[in-house]
């Protein structure tokens, strides 16, 4: 029993994520390759930055109807925890699990840089070691983070409360609100209804070290590591 980090051709955080799990958090981990189509004993899905199918198409596009991924929607639909980070996120979004897309940026160009993030909803998963109004730092890496959906769903998410992070800052010269991408109501974050998959554009595991700049990531490890071991416990107790 353990937590899956999958694995997609142009995957380049999944080591990482990985890393902070097993040797930071010290939770079950392992690997799984997008070719398989079982999970096993896994009581976790994780679902890594990177660019998967190197973002031919779109972002998630082709990692969408990768083998693997029936199997991610079935743990996801039996309620089993599952965390997105970044390219992770544009594929929950791609297959389904979450609503909206991830668009270009405003600025249409790659952005790297550190952010800071407010957090909207700790009542979650994967918010319940952090505050609300926290604010949190931790960077991001990505072309296509602008988090857009139409009009009668952002009012769904917003009155379910399923907006997790929104960004906060810094406040720049290119980023006057502090919105890095352009995203709809400055969302970096966001729950499905059911509360089980969580989606978020910055990099948790890019904060989880000291050496890193923040160990500000950690909590959101901590929790999800803690959602798959109470699911784990739930299914194989008698």
């Amino acid at each position: 029993m353990s937590i899956a980090v999958i694995t997609f051709p142009g995957s380049n955080c999944d080591r990482d994520c990985l890393h902070v799990l097993q040797n930071v958090i010290g939770a079950p981990a392992r690997f799984v390759f997008h070719k398989e189509t079982d999970l096993g004993d896994c009581t976790g899905v994780l679902v890594p930055g990177g660019f998967s199918y190197g973002d031919y198409l779109r972002a998630g596009a082709l990692a969408k109807i990768s083998p693997i991924m029936p199997a991610i929607h079935r743990f996801a639909d039996a309620g089993g925890p599952v965390l997105g980070i970044c390219n992770g996120f544009q594929i929950l979004c791609e297959v389904g699990l979450l609503p909206g897309a991830l668009m270009l940026n405003r600025n249409l160009r790659f952005i790297s840089r550190w952010v800071d993030l407010r957090v909207e909803n700790s009542d979650t998963l994967f918010t319940r070691h952090l505050w609300q109004d926290q604010i949190v730092r931790m960077p991001i890496a990505h072309a296509e983070g602008n988090f857009t959906v139409e009009p009668e769903t952002i009012a769904k998410i917003v009155a379910k409360q399923q907006i997790v992070f929104k960004y906060a800052g810094p406040v720049r010269e290119d980023s006057p609100d502090g919105n890095p991408n352009g995203s709809t109501l400055s969302i970096a974050g966001i729950v499905n209804e059911a509360g089980n998959v969580m989606g978020m554009m910055p990099h948790p595991d890019r904060a989880s070290e000291a050496i890193l700049g923040s160990t500000d990531g950690i909590p959101i490890f901590r929790a999800f590591a803690e959602a798959a071991q109470e699911k784990s416990r739930l299914e194989y107790s008698y």
